[in-house]
């Protein structure tokens, strides 16, 4: 019988846990997180190859990890939310949706801590009054609700977000088009002749290139914010950012990041790919093209993890749960709310009523 030894042990990068060779995903996945870190496997040794990034997350000393102070970690088994609060505060509800199904969240390994942070700059008093207002604005929603003391549960959250920046370069080429147009006569069904354009395109070939610096582009974090809310409410101003420091956390609840680094920079890579092709589309001669193909390249890449202030709330009217968020820094709001039926009905039978009203007057003017 053949000798098996096992090569080394590798351990997940973003919690620390023992993470393992899946062939289909061409990925070593966390069987304690799930986290996939991208590799590649060499044959020859065994050993598993491992991308920059990967590595430096692996690599990250400890001090870099933690939140330098006494915090309390718990998962709501609903929303799947990880929240961080001071250790003194007894959380009997999710802050994201409500529910009490909370439990205790132990890692293997600290997180990352946040390199820096926005300070929340709308304070509550004048949150409310936003609050009261917006939803005096909500004219379909039910009187019910507004008669709820809604405000009541709001909560200031400090957000996860990944930053990423880099230096890029896309080569493109194409195949770019001119219209012109040419004239022809065209006889009608009454034997009436016209003339009409034709509308043609000239192709030819181009080609050129674009550099781009990508600053603080941002990857939510979150699970326990809804991300279209998150996308209305930005952007959260990076150039105001300060070192993070305990003190801004005091009396906050912060929600500890889900989407981890890998997966973050996974997705900023597309967004930043998807940027550069709009970029060389814009650059593209003539009125339309075809066959663009772009080669990018990135340098200089850095990634930071900050945190975001947003005021929550967070509340159940029947059977569905809704959010409201609203920017700290900002005050821009995003959120949902529930419809009364009898008033989209009601506004339904008053167009129809006005489209009628209108037809009527029209035809006795005519």
């Amino acid at each position: 019988m053949v000798d098996l030894t096992a090569i080394k042990r590798d351990t997940c990068p973003a919690c620390g846990g023992q993470a393992e060779w899946q062939p289909k995903a061409q990925a070593l996945v966390c069987t304690y997180c799930g986290t996939e870190s991208p590799g590649e496997l060499n044959r020859d040794t065994g050993e598993i190859q491992e991308i920059d990034l990967v590595a430096t997350l692996r690599d990250m000393p400890e001090d870099l990890r933690g939140w330098r102070a006494e915090k309390k970690t718990v998962r709501c088994r609903h929303c799947k939310a990880v929240t961080v609060f001071d250790s003194e505060r007894v959380a009997q509800h999710c802050d994201f949706c409500g529910s009490p199904a909370l439990v205790d969240y132990d890692e293997v390994k600290s997180p990352i801590r946040p390199l820096s942070l926005l300070p929340f700059k709308i304070d509550e008093t004048r949150v409310r009054e936003s609050m009261r207002q917006w939803f005096a604005k909500r004219w379909f929603a039910p009187n019910t609700l507004r008669r709820m003391a809604l405000v009541d549960t709001l909560r200031g959250v400090y957000i996860p977000y990944w930053t990423f920046d880099a230096q890029a370069h896309a080569d493109w080429t194409a195949t770019a088009g001119e219209y012109y147009y040419v004239s022809r006569t065209v006889r009608d069904s009454n034997g009436k002749t016209r003339t009409v354009q034709d509308r043609k395109t000239r192709w030819f070939p181009a080609s050129g290139s674009v550099d781009h610096f990508f600053d603080d582009a941002p990857v939510p974090a979150s699970v326990g914010i809804h991300s279209k809310h998150l996308k209305a409410v930005e952007p959260f101003p990076t150039n105001d950012l300060v070192p993070y420091d305990t003190a801004y956390l005091s009396g906050f609840v912060v929600e500890h990041y889900q989407v981890v680094l890998i997966d973050a920079a996974a997705q900023a890579r597309n967004a930043m790919d998807a940027a550069l092709r709009n970029m060389c589309i814009r650059d593209i001669p003539g009125d339309t093209h075809r066959n663009l193909n772009v080669d990018a390249s990135y340098d200089g890449q850095s990634f930071k993890h900050i945190l975001v202030p947003v005021w929550l709330m967070t509340y159940t009217f029947g059977q569905r749960s809704f959010q409201v968020v609203i920017n700290g820094y900002t005050g821009a709001t995003s959120g949902d709310y529930p419809k009364s039926a009898w008033k989209i009905i009601g506004a339904v039978v008053a167009g129809v009523i006005a489209l009628v009203v209108i037809a009527l007057i029209a035809k006795q003017l005519a």
